[in-house]
């Protein structure tokens, strides 16, 4: 029988690396951990609708760094940085909230994602932003497709919707792809998501795949080590 794995975790250390970057030992290792599901819960729930791709945390003894990585940084830094000033005292506070440890110094970076049609995190909250506006399922997932095609490096794309589709009474699954996707290659890039839009009638469920090309080691790094 085979056997479902997430294609980010299938690829880490190879293309992918973690998401915290941290060292702890066995007394801090729980509070770290717990600091980060929550304060990624909190965020995610948060920066909701402002094109947040993924949220990397690192600590160190003297300094925690959280960054953001967006299609729209404008959004969140606002105007001369007032955005990120407030949600950088909002994340501050919620630490205190939770008793979750602190360092001495805290960092809020925000960077700019320059291909968002090729980003699977993006493309899946601009289908879950559609539905939610009440367009047809069908249209909404063929056009968003045609647009991650259509962006630059992208070779291959899949989406998935599950649930009661335009309002039916039974739920199921609507399947849309193009292009190649290799999942058992370790060297194949792919960007896999899942998110969730909110509908009157139920939660539809959204699984998008994207498809970089492979990825070959630099020979001139090779040649040197």
């Amino acid at each position: 029988m085979s056997k479902i794995v997430h294609p980010y975790a299938h690829r880490l250390t190879i293309l992918r690396d973690w998401k915290s970057h941290w060292f702890a030992d066995a007394g801090k290792y729980r509070e770290y951990l717990r600091g980060d599901v929550l304060l990624r819960e909190y965020l995610e729930k948060k920066l909701r609708g402002q094109y947040v791709s993924s949220i990397e945390i690192e600590r160190n003894q003297k300094t925690t760094r959280f960054t953001l990585r967006t299609s729209r940084p404008g959004l969140i830094i606002g105007r001369s940085g007032e955005g990120a000033a407030k949600l950088k005292s909002d994340i501050l506070k919620k630490m205190d909230k939770l008793k979750l440890p602190k360092t001495e110094d805290f960092k809020l970076e925000v960077v700019e994602i320059g291909n968002p049609e090729a980003d699977a995190a993006i493309v899946a909250y601009m289908i879950a932003e559609g539905l939610e506006k009440r367009m047809p399922y069908r249209r909404v997932i063929k056009q968003t497709l045609e647009k991650v095609m259509a962006a630059g490096g992208v070779q291959g794309a899949r989406i998935v919707l599950s649930g009661r589709l335009g309002g039916a009474e039974i739920a199921r699954t609507e399947d849309l792809k193009r292009g190649s996707i290799p999942l058992q290659t370790f060297r194949a890039d792919i960007d896999f998501k899942r998110e969730r839009a909110i509908l009157p009638y139920g939660t539809i469920g959204i699984k998008v795949w994207i498809y970089r090309g492979k990825v070959f080691a630099d020979k001139k790094k090779e040649v040197k080590s």
